[in-house]
């Protein structure tokens, strides 16, 4: 079944695109590979970026997945502020083909699902988060306990990229981890 990829807010878009045509933004963002790219580069695949607060989300921003050619290249990432979407910064790394491939690995599933990131900063991990509720509002919405996680690599120790979790089995993992063990002598 094919991915239901959500439209990310034309501001958003655009904001990007203004980004990448500006030779000032593209040399200070420190990307060896959207510097040497040979060719148009566009933004494609936007998803939206929430990230974990406990047990409850929150979208952060969208990312776009620049593509050069055949591959994408980098990434650029957007933020929502008091006056609407805005660039925030451009970078790449292994998330980018990690994200990449998961959504090959979702392309191929039974059940159609919207793809988005999640973010869990207390574990330094990001996930790509399959929601089932394909006509839901891209910018809100809970984690369903059918949802499906997919870390990307790199992940923490003890959790294998790319294996899809169902939300309920994989969040009472993260939350634990998440978690700080009470320092020694305090009450528990």
């Amino acid at each position: 079944m094919p991915l239901h990829v959500p439209p990310a807010p034309a501001p958003a878009l655009r904001s990007v695109l203004t980004a990448l045509a500006s030779p000032t933004a593209v040399r200070e963002a420190r990307t060896p590979s959207l510097l040497r790219a040979q060719g148009p580069v566009t933004p494609e695949l936007p998803l939206p970026v929430h990230v974990l607060d406990g047990t409850a989300t929150r979208l952060a921003g969208w990312r776009f997945l620049i593509r050069c050619g055949e591959r994408s290249v980098a990434a650029a990432e957007t933020m929502l502020t008091p006056d609407g979407w805005a660039f925030s910064h451009f970078f790449e790394g292994p998330y980018i083909a990690s994200t990449e491939r998961a959504l090959r690995q979702a392309e191929v599933m039974q059940q159609p699902y919207q793809p988005r990131l999640l973010s869990i900063p207390g574990l330094y991990m990001l996930a790509l988060w399959l929601h089932g509720d394909c006509a839901a509002d891209a910018a809100t919405g809970r984690l369903a306990a059918t949802d499906l996680l997919v870390p990307l690599a790199p992940a923490p120790p003890g959790i294998a990229a790319h294996r899809p979790h169902r939300a309920a089995e994989l969040l009472p993992v993260l939350t634990h981890r998440v978690t700080p063990a009470p320092l020694l002598g305090s009450p528990a």
